[in-house]
């Protein structure tokens, strides 16, 4: 089964995709979440290194990808806590503001952004032939830095 055009990503209330759904212009993807730079860090100072960050990915009712809001509250090092709380009092405002916001199931197109050196989006990735990963197609689609992986039958459901 090849990979659909657009990725459907089922709404899960008490789960990791609660703050997703539909609003006057089209999708939403709002998550907190923690993201290393893609060209590596220091183990030594991970720490510092692991920003922590609001994120709100909006979409038109197309599922294409329109903008993304996204705002980093501070590292680890800061108070892992501190800054997740941040995080979260600074993404609520934002979904606040969305006019006709009402959570739900969505289907969105593959997007990458890059901020802070770090990768933002569901990007579709290749088996490289190890072991447990992707499905039995070898392709799947990632949404990053959330770690949710979308596979085959493509029904919405993920793994992380």
């Amino acid at each position: 089964m090849s990979v659909p055009d657009l990725i459907p990503i089922r709404h899960e209330p008490d789960y990791r995709t609660r703050t997703i759904g539909r609003c006057q212009g089209g999708q939403f993807f709002a998550s907190v979440a923690a993201a290393f730079p893609e060209d590596g860090f220091d183990e030594a100072d991970w720490p510092a290194q692991k920003r922590w960050y609001a994120i709100l990915h909006r979409f038109d009712d197309a599922g294409r990808h329109l903008d993304s809001r996204i705002r980093s509250t501070g590292t680890t090092a800061d108070g892992e806590r501190v800054v997740i709380a941040a995080a979260r009092r600074l993404l609520d405002g934002w979904l606040d503001a969305l006019p006709g916001r009402a959570y739900g199931d969505i289907a969105i197109a593959p997007f990458a952004v890059r901020v802070d050196g770090a990768l933002f989006g569901l990007v579709i990735e290749e088996d490289d032939g190890d072991e447990g990963e992707g499905d039995e197609d070898g392709v799947w689609a990632e949404l990053y830095p959330d770690g949710l992986g979308f596979h085959a039958p493509w029904d919405g459901c993920y793994d992380t």
